[in-house]
């Protein structure tokens, strides 16, 4: 609707739905969100959240009429079946970009609950949307290098992942812990050519808590054929060609329920479940990038 405008003034405009949007979810959020910090009480808590996860969901559903408003190159989706709205799922993918956040929420919309996933301790003074991401139960991580650190984020997603029981949810963890870049990947000099060294901390813990729960692990695989974009080509429409496989992967009994904390072969064992999905997911990207022409794919 939008595309036979100039890309900038589509990016405009796209900015300017997704801040009233985004101000309108929040100041809906307020009250529910007040309501549930006030009131100590699980009915009265798991009522509110509900309603704010119902708000979110309507928030996403307006973010993807832009972004279908202002793009043009179609959207390459596949591995999408035998997915529902009630079920418990742990979302693994390849990290690319700040799009990559709603690119996985537009495809998963309507399809799994409301994504939920780690975020930088510092985000939460984010104007607006930093309030958004606490009354969701988003969990906020310190990820820094110390005993201390690592053991606090241990304990914050052991807590965020207990509420996450309590209704469907789906949990989201980028294993790289930041987006791909040459640098990062030149610096860590890491063994896979399209992926950074996974960290394993955080899904741990996840699968510690509420392992029993998850239905299935969803390794994602994103790939861009004409470039990784920035927010700002989403904005404007110009991300161009996007390519996303979903697989369903069962989650092995013996990693679920131990504390990662107190058991080292825990973290042995699921650092090679892992590291299997990063070599083919490495393979997969590299498949990928052949058939759509990408340049430096052999």
């Amino acid at each position: 609707m939008l595309r036979f405008l100039p890309a900038p003034l589509r990016g405009a405009l796209a900015a300017v739905l997704l801040g009233l949007n985004t101000v309108i979810g929040v100041s809906l959020m307020i009250v529910p969100a007040l309501i549930k910090l006030l009131l100590p009480i699980d009915g009265v808590r798991k009522l509110c959240t509900r309603v704010i996860s119902g708000i979110a969901t309507g928030w996403v559903a307006v973010n993807n009429g832009w972004i279908a408003s202002v793009g043009a190159a179609p959207w390459d989706v596949k591995g999408l079946d035998d997915l529902h709205q009630r079920g418990w799922y742990l979302v693994s993918p390849n990290h690319q970009s700040w799009v990559d956040i709603l690119v996985l929420q537009r495809v998963f919309h309507g399809r799994i609950p409301f994504l939920k996933f780690f975020l930088k301790q510092e985000l939460i003074w984010v104007p607006v949307i930093g309030l958004a991401w606490w009354a969701l139960d988003f969990p906020f991580m310190k990820r820094g290098r110390s005993q201390g650190s690592k053991a606090a984020d241990m304990v914050t997603t052991r807590q965020a992942c207990e509420k996450f029981k309590k209704l469907p949810t789906t949990v989201i963890n980028f294993v790289e812990g930041t987006r791909f870049t040459e640098a990062k990947h030149t610096k860590q000099n890491s063994p896979y050519r399209h992926l950074l060294k996974p960290k394993i901390g955080a899904l741990c813990v996840a699968l510690a808590t509420m392992g029993e729960q998850f239905e299935a692990l969803l390794d994602v695989t994103l790939v861009y054929p004409d470039g990784r974009p920035t927010f700002w080509h989403l904005l404007c429409g110009d991300v161009g060609r996007v390519i996303v496989r979903v697989q369903q992967r069962p989650i092995p009994a013996e990693l679920v329920g131990r504390d990662p904390q107190q058991d080292r072969a825990l973290l042995v064992q699921t650092g090679r479940w892992i590291e299997a999905q990063w070599r083919e997911k490495d393979e997969l990207i590299e498949q990928l990038r052949r058939d759509a022409g990408m340049p430096g794919s052999s």
